[in-house]
């Protein structure tokens, strides 16, 4: 773990871009195809960039992207236990 969280703090701008392309995607995949989406898909890919933006943000000290992210974190183990059917 400790190689993973050195590795984003050293590349921080790449690992940003990666988690804006991931929310892109996700957010695409379901404008696409709508219901047909892979909601359970979406919605863990859209949790893992929430996670990852929100430790970058957290680490450049921006408050309001932290907590904008957090609250996605929180919002997409919901849509998680929506899809799988728990609530």
């Amino acid at each position: 773990m400790k190689y993973i969280l050195n590795y984003i703090n050293t590349h921080l701008p790449q690992m940003e871009m990666l988690g804006v392309i991931m929310r892109i995607i996700s957010f695409s995949l379901v404008s696409w195809l709508g219901p047909a989406s892979p909601f359970m898909f979406v919605w863990i890919f859209n949790t893992v960039d929430a996670i990852l933006l929100t430790y970058c943000a957290s680490i450049r000290k921006d408050p309001a992207y932290t907590l904008l992210n957090g609250f996605w974190i929180l919002v997409g183990i919901i849509g998680i236990a929506r899809a799988g059917g728990w609530l």
